[in-house]
């Protein structure tokens, strides 16, 4: 017994005494073992720091975007957000139609009723705040993303992944814009977070069905993307019936009836805009009024142009990454292939798919060896142009002239006539009362669709481009009903310069647009404003006393 407790304590004593560094060897080999371990998690969970630097860059990302892309990212968000908070602002046909829900408006009428309440609602906020809170929660996914990938992975791959996400230029473009195509690529990233992908451990079958719902809330065509996926997880669970009755049925309940509550609140009855949205745009395919392109159209031009330079390390990545993940790709191809059935088709509507396809490409960079500098080096220098070029110099003029149009607001320009504007341009091309904030009186060419099916049907908008003297000789019969300002494409002004010169409209202000124009959208977007006939006679009679 002597001899045993001696042994023991010399064991006890050999392993107090045991170096440290031996037993930083031990803990680093444990690690490399068992991957999955997150360590240091701090205030913002594992990565801390890549959090800080997410939302740094999205910051900057919202600031170094100061152009327009699609109407809708002000007439079906930021419009409706002001009118559910000011009680003033223009409901497009969409919503007299009851085609569009007020839950994503609703998130944006938050922050506008706190700036209201204390009293902060000034123009400026009202337009950046809404950015900002969508690039925070960019920000969000991109991290996600990262997290995904490291978990399923590992950290190389996962730190190409990011990369390969911060490089796209099309992200940067639309990331932090207010349309409900940046929400759903938003809602990618966390709903694959939560998805049971194969090889991670953060599967939560609640959290990412809930995410689903709610993308499905704020655009239905949401599911297109997630039905293969969710298809997937239904047919490799065990237990199909739990997951049915327990999961899938109270989560899409809990989100329908929520939004169904919201809508019943704004619209004033019951109404369930989901269906309504897929039957118009989907089975009634109304969207084509709008235009219609070939059903190859995402194959050839759709999906290159969104991609970018990331196209051929996403082919390459498609070639490398691991069997499990065969189940994104089906979901993008899937994607793709139904939207093609459809006639309208927009770069923004398979924008959903790109932190997918972001996971490809960085499989791609990490697996290169030789050209992995020189591939690195001109991804981000390529899409770096595109970036700088898009947010800041193309289609920036339906923005600057807003400034101008808030100006109007403050009776600086016009001291004895309440001054009105009119936007003689293609409808919704410019934002409208949520970039003013004041209810002066604005009014643009309307374009809603065929509607009441009449065979004859014309919008007002092709009515007045295809006779632009006849109605604004119709429209502004009078000289009261003649607005004091009129704002136009320098394409249409040769059109109308009769009418322009004997209504007594002087150009006082010019905005460079684009270097691209096509069709009725010009170069250059030009301000007119009429000017009172004494004040003409009195600057004539000044001149020709001097002379």
């Amino acid at each position: 017994m002597e001899r045993l407790r001696n042994s023991f304590f010399r064991a006890r004593r050999s392993a107090a005494s045991e170096p440290v560094k031996l037993r930083k060897r031990k803990s680093v080999l444990y690690s490399k073992e068992c991957p999955n371990v997150e360590r240091g998690t701090g205030l913002l969970g594992p990565n801390t720091y890549l959090m800080m630097l997410s939302i740094a860059l999205r910051s900057v990302n919202c600031l170094l975007v100061q152009t327009s892309f699609v109407a809708d990212e002000y007439w079906q968000s930021l419009e409706v957000a002001h009118n559910m908070v000011f009680k003033y602002g223009y409901l497009t046909w969409e919503w007299k139609e009851r085609l569009r829900g007020y839950t994503y408006p609703l998130i944006f009428a938050i922050f506008y009723k706190l700036l209201q309440i204390f009293k902060k609602d000034t123009v400026q906020l009202l337009i950046w705040i809404p950015r900002l809170v969508q690039s925070f929660l960019a920000a969000l996914a991109d991290v996600k993303l990262y997290s995904i990938v490291k978990k399923q992975a590992n950290a190389e791959i996962a730190k190409w992944v990011y990369f390969s996400q911060l490089c796209s230029w099309f992200t940067w473009y639309c990331s932090t814009r207010t349309i409900t195509n940046s929400m759903e690529a938003v809602l990618t990233s966390f709903i694959l977070y939560y998805y049971p992908l194969q090889g991670t451990k953060t599967g939560s079958s609640s959290k990412y069905l809930a995410l689903t719902a709610f993308a499905f809330t704020v655009r239905p065509t949401a599911i297109i993307l997630w039905l293969p996926l969710v298809f997937t997880h239904f047919w490799q669970e065990m237990k199909k019936l739990d997951l049915l009755l327990h999961k899938c049925l109270p989560v899409g309940c809990l989100s329908l009836g929520i939004s169904l509550i919201i809508d019943r609140i704004f619209y004033g009855e019951w109404v369930m805009v989901q269906w309504n949205f897929l039957r118009f745009n989907v089975i009634e395919n109304m969207g084509s009024f709008y235009g219609s392109h070939p059903w190859y159209w995402y194959f050839t031009q759709g999906f290159p142009v969104v991609m970018g330079t990331h196209l051929p390390f996403f082919i390459h990545g498609c070639l490398l990454a691991p069997k499990r993940n065969r189940i994104l790709l089906l979901a993008v191809l899937w994607t793709i292939i139904v939207y093609s059935f459809l006639s309208h088709k927009e770069f923004r509507f398979i924008y959903p798919i790109m932190p997918i396809c972001m996971v490809f490409c960085g499989y791609s960079l990490a697996n290169l060896k030789a050209w992995k500098k020189p591939a690195v080096i001109s991804l981000f220098l390529s899409n770096l142009c595109l970036i700088l070029y898009t947010g800041l110099i193309h289609q920036r003029g339906t923005l600057d002239v807003m400034h101008y149009v808030q100006k109007l607001c403050k009776g600086t320009m016009l001291e004895k006539e309440e001054p009105s504007v009119f936007f003689l341009m293609p409808c919704h091309s410019t934002p409208f009362y949520s970039y003013v904030h004041c209810p002066i009186k604005m009014d643009f060419l309307e374009c809603p669709p065929n509607l009441s099916r009449n065979i004859s049907y014309v919008d007002e908008a092709d009515l007045f481009f295809k006779e632009s003297l006849t109605w604004l000789n119709t429209r502004f019969y009078n000289q009261a009903s003649l607005p004091t300002h009129l704002v136009l494409y320098n394409v249409l002004e040769q059109n109308i310069e009769p009418f322009l010169r004997i209504k007594n409209y002087m150009k006082v202000a010019t905005f460079f647009h684009t270097h691209v124009p096509e069709g009725r959208v010009g170069s250059h977007i030009h301000v007119f404003e009429r000017k009172n006939m004494d004040n003409r006679f009195t600057q004539h009679f000044l001149i020709v006393t001097i002379r």
